[in-house]
């Protein structure tokens, strides 16, 4: 899949949070939206999600050959972000077996496989409202790690994670993300030390 923005921008009331952004993300590969913190990138990022609409320009999308309108995009993009929120009644089994529901998973690997590889496998029928954080943000990246699509977007991905679950983090896109489109937002080198390209949100903030 690739998506393309064309002098894209997104303002609230009168404020630009970008500008005259053009840039195409181009199927399986990688790339990092850098920038401090505020300056846009999850809007950014929202937008290339189709989560937000822009205010001017367009957004184009495209996959196999065939233009995607951008209502459709969910449908082929799964995002893990702080801003996220999970369903905290259900079980870690029970909230992939429900994500499952209307985002397939990778055929390849079974619920109880994910969570073996987010390292859940001891807290697979306890609720999330009693996890830690570091033990939701997993549950997030498995979510949208093993989600079946070829987008993955990733905001802020090692919030909460100690040493060993930012080495987890990148052996999962190691071993499941290199044929996707992954696009990382970050301020922190570590979380996106991986990508081909990256794009800084500064480019884009001129208001003319």
């Amino acid at each position: 899949m690739t998506i393309s923005c064309k002098d894209a921008g997104k303002r609230y009331n009168r404020d630009w949070i970008f500008r005259h952004c053009g840039y195409t993300f181009r199927a399986a590969g990688s790339y990092a939206i850098v920038g401090p913190n505020g300056s846009g990138k999850s809007t950014l990022l929202q937008c290339l999600a189709g989560a937000t609409t822009l205010s001017e320009g367009s957004l184009s999308i495209e996959l196999e050959g065939k233009d995607i309108d951008s209502d459709e995009l969910f449908r082929f993009v799964s995002i893990a972000a702080p801003y996220l929120e999970l369903i905290e009644e259900f079980t870690a089994v029970e909230l992939l077996e429900f994500h499952r529901g209307f985002k397939p998973l990778l055929a390849s690997v079974s619920i109880e496989a994910i969570l073996n590889e987010v390292q859940l496998t001891h807290a697979a029928h306890k609720q999330i409202r009693y996890f830690s954080s570091g033990m939701k943000q997993r549950m997030k990246l498995a979510q949208a790690v093993f989600s079946d699509v070829p987008v993955l977007l990733l905001d802020e991905p090692c919030t909460n994670l100690d040493k060993a679950g930012i080495a987890l983090y990148h052996r999962l896109i190691e071993q499941y993300a290199t044929d996707k489109l992954v696009i990382v937002c970050s301020n922190d080198p570590v979380e996106y030390s991986f990508v081909q390209e990256t794009v800084s949100i500064l480019d884009y903030k001129g208001i003319s």
